[in-house]
């Protein structure tokens, strides 16, 4: 995303404050247009001729551009373990983490580790802090018992 000086094209397409078509100006003139009124121009694209730009308040460039990274930044998947004799305190702590993790905007794999026959009290667990975790993310899998543990991935809400 170009601003002001750097954008070398010798017309723009030129969108106004609120939104409104200008129409296709010499760069120049939208900079004098810029500076008169205090604002950005900010170019939205250099594929097309002349390029599309908009004039913007002073800031919320800035801020469109971060908004528009943190969309495109993949949610990392945080990984919490818990076992099938996990206490009271212990669970709430884990769970309280999740969410923590899940608000923050990245997914969570919860897995439980899984000795002998304790595969249908994981599978419990998990059923558990998938519902109660319901109102932070969405789960991405169904429940996976395999082996010596069992695990579910939440999604972050959108």
């Amino acid at each position: 995303m170009l601003k002001n000086e750097k954008i070398k094209a010798k017309e723009v397409q030129l969108t106004g404050v609120d939104g409104e078509d200008l129409g296709v100006v010499s760069t120049k003139d939208a900079l004098a247009m810029a500076k008169e009124l205090k604002v950005d121009l900010v170019c939205t694209s250099m594929m097309s001729s002349p390029p599309p730009c908009r004039l913007v308040r002073a800031g919320v460039a800035k801020e469109e551009a971060q908004q528009a990274r943190k969309r495109e930044k993949a949610p990392k998947v945080k990984e919490i373990r818990l076992t099938t004799g996990i206490e009271e305190h212990d669970y709430e702590t884990k769970k309280l983490q999740a969410e923590r993790i899940l608000q923050s905007g990245d997914a969570v794999l919860l897995v439980v580790k899984v000795q002998g026959k304790e595969g249908a009290r994981a599978k419990e667990l998990l059923e558990e802090l998938r519902r109660e975790l319901k109102t932070s993310g969405t789960p991405a899998t169904g429940i996976q018992v395999s082996g010596k543990q069992a695990a579910v991935q939440l999604n972050p809400l959108t």
